[in-house]
């Protein structure tokens, strides 16, 4: 084994890397912790009459690139496994990064369909009506409905794992076949299983979208995205569409993401031994009307996910319903103490949400979502047994006791 160096990510294990990668000493003041730099301009040479006024290389203008923006990718890069990695506003910046970039009037793409409702938005109607780009929408779980999907003129497969809401697992190895053998490109959106749970470019995705703000961030005071991929298709991104699109990641909120990002593998791995033990717990009580989390048996990509995870989690996302209509679920929301009703997922506190069964989305997820809507419930550092307690409590005061 190699000699371990926090100057070289690859010597590394996980946790050492989430702790040491993108940092470095400040060699103007002797500072151990990259500091935060607000500014929006940097010093010119002498002669700056020779500088790319696009270029993305050393600090120029922040629209461009910064110090904090420069280490978090650094960092990225890292803990993904990737050459490069651009770090953008948001997680939807990301996303439509990817899409303005490779994407051109005409082109064809297959878009999983359970996906993030921006990303729906998008490919349902923003794209195909301002730039011609037609999407197919397919079961991504399901290679061969994948691959009978593929065009012509398909140039990108995107998809999720796991899926936002319903969980449904894509084999990305599987897929990433299928795209590239028609030449085309595989974006996998990884917000709910960020590293160490799962690294899709390890298995043949080209680029992987994290929304920063979840959990590599996890503290719920940050926004940012990134795309973390191989080096020329990074470099592209971040001249179309950060330079010259402007989605730049502020100062700030690089740094404050690059912090919150060194507790991840601690972080995550509570969350997800939290979230499992609440889902087999919701799972038992009758007066619930089913439980969606990959850790569970009876999920339909169990085994899947077991084999692509590799034994590392099954993520801290989970979706339940109470067997009653939407003012069932909303009383029973109202009644949580511990838990708080609020959109966003990953954080370092519980949230959970209210979904109902409205909107064109939800024609493609399972039946139980259809008929009882669904609470997206993000399992947060809480002690378990608060977190169950208070579950337990909202879920007699709503419908009485099991």
């Amino acid at each position: 084994m190699s000699r371990p160096d926090k100057h070289q990510p690859e010597s590394l294990e996980f946790a050492t890397v989430a702790v040491h990668a993108g940092n470095r000493i400040d060699p103007g003041t002797g500072a151990i912790r990259t500091p935060l730099v607000m500014a929006n301009s940097y010093a010119l040479p002498e002669d700056p009459s020779t500088i790319d006024w696009s270029g993305t290389d050393v600090a120029l203008y922040t629209r461009n690139s910064g110090v904090n923006q420069i280490a978090l990718q650094q960092k990225l890069a890292a803990l993904e496994g990737g050459e490069d990695a651009v770090a953008l506003a948001t997680g939807v910046a990301a996303l439509h990064a990817i899409f303005f970039t490779f994407l051109r009037s005409g082109d064809h793409v297959v878009v999983a369909d359970v996906t993030y409702e921006a990303t729906w938005r998008l490919f349902a109607e923003l794209l195909p009506d301002k730039y011609g780009i037609e999407a197919t929408f397919v079961d991504a779980s399901d290679a061969e409905a994948v691959r009978a999907a593929i065009r012509p003129r398909t140039r990108l497969v995107h998809t999720e794992t796991i899926g936002n809401p319903t969980t449904k697992i894509t084999d990305i190895a599987a897929i990433g076949r299928i795209a590239h053998e028609h030449g085309a490109l595989l974006s996998v959106d990884s917000t709910f299983t960020p590293p160490p749970l799962y690294r899709p470019l390890a298995d043949g995705a080209d680029l992987v979208v994290h929304s920063l703000t979840k959990y590599i961030n996890g503290h719920g005071d940050a926004m940012g995205g990134a795309v973390i991929g191989r080096r020329e298709l990074i470099d592209r991104i971040r001249s179309e569409a950060m330079v010259d699109v402007g989605g730049a990641i502020s100062p700030f909120n690089a740094w404050l993401i690059s912090r919150g990002s060194i507790t991840l593998p601690l972080r995550l791995a509570q969350q997800q031994a939290s979230a499992l033990t609440l889902a087999q717990h919701l799972a038992a009580d009758p007066r619930i009307a089913y439980v969606a989390h990959p850790g569970l048996p009876e999920h339909p990509q169990h085994d899947l996910a077991t084999r692509q995870f590799g034994g590392r989690g099954y993520g801290a996302m989970l979706c339940f319903a109470l067997r009653g209509d939407a003012d069932v679920q909303n009383r029973f929301v109202a009644q949580l103490k511990v838990i708080t009703s609020a959109v966003s997922l990953g954080h370092d506190e519980s949230l959970i949400v209210h979904v109902g069964t409205g909107g064109p989305r939800v024609a493609a997820y399972p039946e139980p979502f259809r008929r009882w809507g669904h609470l997206r419930f993000s399992v947060g550092l809480e002690a378990v047994e608060d977190l169950r307690a208070d579950l337990d409590a909202a879920l007699t005061a709503t419908l009485g006791p099991a």
